[in-house]
C-alpha cells in the first residue's frame, strides 16, 4: 500500500465541507467537538476532587478517572485536534519495523481562509495547557501528603494529557520540517527501489 495515502489531508466527518457551509457569524464552528474537548478533561478533574466525598471505593474512583482520561486522550488526539486547530499526530511503523512519529498541520486552503476559528483555537489550547498543569499540581499534592494510592491515578493524568500536549506542540512548531523530510526520504526510497 502506498504510504502517501496515510499522510494526506482528509476531512474528518466532512468537517471542512460543513465549516464552509455554515454562516460566517458563528465563532465556534464545531460546538460538539469543543464541548467534548473540555468535557472529559474537566470531568476527570472534578471526579478526582470529589471522589472521596462521594464514595469510599477507591477502585471505582480510579477506574472512572482513568476511563475519563482515556476518552479524553482519544477524543483530543483523533477528533478535536483535527477539527478545532487542524493539527494531528500519530505513530507509523515502516516496512523495516522502525517506528516514526508524524506531526502534521492542515494545509492552507487555496482561498487563503482559515478553517478554524480563533475562539476554537483558544478553547483548544487553553484546555490542552491548563489541565496537564492541574494534574502536575495534583501529583505534587499526592506526593507530599503521602497519598500513595492516588499517585498512580495522578501520574496517568499527567502522562495521558502531557502526551497530547507534547504532540500538539510538536505539530504547531515543527510540522512542516518533519513532513518535508519524511516526503523527501520516502521519494528517495521509492526512486532507489525502481
Amino acid at each position: 500500500q502506498d504510504s502517501s495515502d496515510d499522510i494526506e489531508d482528509v476531512s474528518l466527518f466532512d468537517a471542512d465541507d460543513d465549516a464552509s457551509r455554515r454562516s460566517k457569524k458563528s465563532k465556534i464552528r464545531h460546538p460538539v467537538a469543543s464541548f467534548f474537548h473540555l468535557f472529559f478533561r474537566v470531568s476527570a478533574i472534578v471526579v478526582y476532587l470529589l471522589c472521596e466525598l462521594l464514595t469510599n471505593s477507591f477502585i471505582a474512583c480510579m477506574v472512572t478517572i482513568i476511563l475519563l482520561l482515556s476518552c479524553d486522550f482519544w477524543a483530543v488526539k483523533n477528533v478535536t485536534g483535527r477539527l478545532m486547530v487542524g493539527l494531528r499526530w500519530w505513530n507509523q511503523v515502516d516496512d523495516d519495523g522502525r517506528s516514526h512519529w508524524v506531526f502534521e498541520a492542515r494545509k492552507v486552503s487555496a482561498q487563503g481562509g482559515k478553517t478554524s476559528s480563533e475562539a476554537e483555537s483558544r478553547i483548544f489550547w487553553l484546555g490542552l495547557i491548563t489541565c496537564p498543569m492541574i494534574w502536575v499540581i495534583f501529583a505534587f499534592s499526592a506526593l507530599f501528603s503521602f497519598k500513595v494510592k492516588w499517585l498512580a491515578v495522578v501520574v496517568m493524568g499527567v502522562v495521558l494529557q502531557g502526551a497530547n500536549l507534547y504532540g500538539y506542540i510538536r505539530c504547531k512548531v515543527g510540522s512542516r520540517k518533519n513532513l518535508t523530510s519524511m516526503a523527501t526520504s520516502y521519494l528517495g526510497k521509492q526512486f532507489l527501489r525502481q
